[in-house]
């Protein structure tokens, strides 16, 4: 499954792969959209029309090897369906009638708590977020799409939950026992199986991997005691959710989680009746009406759903974002205010912290010095600890010295213990910095970050033969300073695909997590990792995403008249942009200052987003005015919207008019950019808000008006904001900044982050 495959962060790099035609078979998953208004009346379902539609190819005869057929017919989320077909077929479809609007290719993306709660400020059993509060949430239902479920968990009891909601349309495919906590398990392999043939995998909802038991429990998870994962961060372990009712559908397998299955699941997701949508999964930066989760996810938001997905594991690299279509909340993840020290003391004595989960016996005598290799072949396979690349004649016996990079973190110290070593040093370079992310390892390991694997690599190297060193384990410490701190994993912006829209949202604790887990697999998901834990600690926006799916649904239940979006808005615009110190946010990276491209609107505060004042609220018609501004023909808006007749009468001057709580400012060819928002009064009657900006000091802005009263609950009010360059200034050398609107009562701030890119930055 995925996580035996764990590449750079050890816990699923997002990207975004075509899907290659086997040696054996020519066919391929091809995706139709299909004109929603087409089918003639003599077919009685679009099942019936779209076979006949397949049948009359000229091609589909000639062998009955590469006989085309239909692997899912859509209905809520898209108009059409996936086929298999050969690449001859899926032209002749293309250059058919016009019923047919597009045929693509199938794509393949990749998966991208105990102390949360408390971090979060949740930290009252059974009462929501704090007493007073008394959300209950069992009305609303998180849909999980990822590796399935293992229902045997503790986080997913029923003890004490009412009957499943009336409305309730899902089932239980066979080989989950659903409750009235778990209401719904389902599969879609289809396109998996198309691709991969008969590759074995486990086709029932039960998850055999891990990473979907994780999601599920950090969304919606139930209170469970005596939490941890082999001693580490114990205590009670609950969801964000706790009493929401949780839908698995499994989408994601070992090679990836293929497009046209994610697209069947949300299809059936919206027909079961689901409240949110949470998909730590995604791809490259694709066009919107290509990418089968934008498209997927239009629908699911037009029903009322609220969508919520990962933001990528591409960071700190810049514009490596996925899933920022406008319509999503895109998250990216930052740290908790809990650690696991690990210490490393070099024969010279210099004492180096770093962070580790092993929780096996030591390496010899407690404190004594234990030989230390590095670079064992004099080659860069061997600094990196990929397999075979040690020497076991240097290494036996002996503490390795390894680079982060290549190959899963994991994997290196099960690489250092078969050539014979006794204990890891996993130094960072680079490319990861100075960020810490925990690995329960096969043998003692400490992850430290580059500057202390710098001096730690230069003392091996120079004191050769006589290099020695001792590792030790501290265990598990809270209160940490400075947090949270933006995960240097998490991946960037600008937005690339639509400059204008800022992305990622937020952050979210996303960095070493502790959930539920499957006792398929082991903590580190390697083969020969034979230990069984009820729950794993992981890190990446595959668990931050979790987070915020959990609390959208604490909002939804306090808030069961916002739509999609007043719930981002009011996620976004009431998040916090300092650590526990009072001092603005860090980058994980290098310590430096982090800003929006990293961190979005700053990490969510659950408190204060249930009552956020004002909200910008959007609705299918602007989502459609913001894709006519982006020049889409009509087939391509056909595409994510599903509409037959779009006539753009109310396109956008400007994506970046589209009412967001957030703005993108690009000068270069303009010096002047002029956006008008909308604001909804979800607070007090009677109420006065003022504004306030901040910019960079060679860009000025005005707010006009610069003061709202609004008198009654519910009241909009527009205004517009204008950014100019001054005369007589030059742009950042960076080629961007950043700055705030603001708008404040005396009860309530509403903060919008603003970003500002001159030309090409990249």
């Amino acid at each position: 499954m995925a996580t035996k495959i764990y590449s750079y962060f050890s816990f699923l790099l997002i990207f975004l792969l075509h899907i290659h035609s086997s040696i054996s078979s020519p066919l391929k998953t091809y995706i139709i959209h299909m004109n929603p208004h087409s089918k003639p009346p003599s077919f009685f379902t679009h099942h019936d029309y779209y076979s006949s539609t397949l049948l009359s190819l000229s091609s589909s005869s000639s062998s009955q090897t590469h006989s085309p057929s239909i692997l899912y017919t859509y209905s809520s989320s898209y108009p059409g369906f996936a086929a298999s077909l050969t690449p001859e077929q899926a032209d002749e479809l293309r250059s058919s009638s016009g019923d047919v609007v597009g045929v693509y290719d199938d794509m393949v993306y990749q998966l991208h708590t105990t102390r949360t709660p408390q971090f979060l400020g949740l930290d009252v059993p059974g009462e929501g977020l704090s007493a007073g509060d008394h959300i209950d949430g069992s009305d609303v239902i998180v849909g999980v799409f990822d590796t399935g479920i293992s229902p045997e968990s503790d986080s997913f009891s029923d003890v004490g939950m009412p009957p499943v909601p009336r409305r309730w349309k899902g089932k239980c495919d066979s080989g989950i026992k659903c409750n009235k906590k778990l209401i719904g398990a389902a599969t879609f392999s289809h396109g998996f199986t198309a691709a991969e043939g008969n590759a074995a995998d486990d086709f029932t909802p039960r998850d055999v991997d891990g990473h979907g038991t994780h999601t599920a429990s950090t969304a919606a998870g139930a209170h469970v005691t005596n939490a941890s994962l082999l001693g580490y961060a114990s205590g009670t372990a609950r969801g964000m959710a706790p009493r929401a009712r949780i839908a698995a559908y499994k989408v994601c397998f070992k090679t990836g989680c293929f497009g046209s299955d994610i697209l069947a699941g949300i299809d059936q997701a919206i027909r079961d009746g689901v409240d949110v949508l949470s998909l730590s999964l995604g791809g490259g930066s694709a066009p919107y009406f290509t990418d089968t989760i934008a498209i997927g996810a239009f629908t699911a938001v037009e029903k009322g759903i609220f969508v919520s997905c990962s933001a990528g594991n591409s960071g700190p690299t810049k514009a490596s974002l996925a899933n920022t279509a406008p319509w999503i909340m895109t998250v990216g993840a930052g740290t908790l205010d809990r650690d696991f020290p690990a210490f490393a003391v070099t024969g010279n004595g210099h004492k180096f912290t770093g962070v580790s989960l092993y929780s096996g016996p030591g390496m010899r005598g407690k404190h004594e010095p234990t030989g230390l290799v590095y670079g064992t072949k004099g080659n860069g396979s061997s600094n990196l600890c990929l397999p075979g690349s040690l020497d076991p004649a240097r290494v036996r016996g002996k503490v390795v010295v390894c680079d982060r990079g290549v190959n899963a973190r994991v994997e290196k110290g099960e690489v250092v213990k078969e050539a014979g070593g006794v204990g890891m040093i996993l130094a960072n370079t680079a490319e990861s910095g100075e960020e810490l992310v925990a690995d329960a390892h096969l043998i003692p390991a400490v992850a430290v970050g580059m500057k202390a694997g710098n001096v730690i690599r230069e003392y091996a190297r120079n004191t050769g033969k006589r290099a020695t060193a001792v590792l030790s384990f501290g265990g598990t410490v809270l209160n940490v300073r400075p947090s949270p701190v933006v995960a240097a994993f998490s991946s960037r912006g600008p937005n690339l695909l639509t400059p204008q829209i800022m992305k990622p949202d937020v952050i979210g604790p996303g960095v070493n997590i502790l959930a539920a887990w499957s006792q398929e697999d082991g903590p580190t998901g390697l083969e020969k990792d034979t230990r069984k834990t009820k729950f794993n600690i992981l890190s990446g926006t595959s668990m931050s995403c979790p987070h915020i799916s959990g609390l959208a649904a604490l909002l939804k239940a306090a808030h069961p008249e916002w739509s999609p979006s007043a719930i981002k808005s009011a996620l976004m615009t009431t998040a916090y942009n300092h650590d526990n110190m009072q001092a603005p946010l860090r980058d994980a990276t290098d310590g430096s200052l982090s800003n929006p491209w990293a961190h979005g609107a700053g990490h969510v505060n659950p408190h204060k987003a249930m009552s956020p004042g004002l909200v910008y609220d959007l609705s299918t018609n602007d989502y459609i005015a913001f894709l006519c501004s982006l020049q889409y023909n009509p087939l391509h808006l056909q595409t994510v919207t599903k509409m037959r007749n779009i006539t753009c009468k109310h396109k956008l001057s400007d994506p970046g008019q589209l009412n967001y709580p957030s703005f993108s400012v690009l000068f270069g060819k303009t010096r002047v950019v002029r956006y008008t928002r909308e604001l909804t009064n979800v607070g007090s009657p009677r109420t006065l808000y003022q504004a306030r900006a901040n910019a960079p000091p060679n860009v000025g802005v005005k707010v006009r008006p610069s003061k709202l009263y609004f008198r009654n609950v519910g009241e909009k009010k527009k205004y517009t904001v204008t950014f100019a360059e001054k005369k007589g200034t030059n742009p950042p050398a960076s080629k961007s900044a950043f700055g705030s609107v603001l708008w404040f009562s005396k009860k309530n701030q509403v903060r919008s982050p603003v970003s500002f890119m001159w030309n090409e930055i990249l």
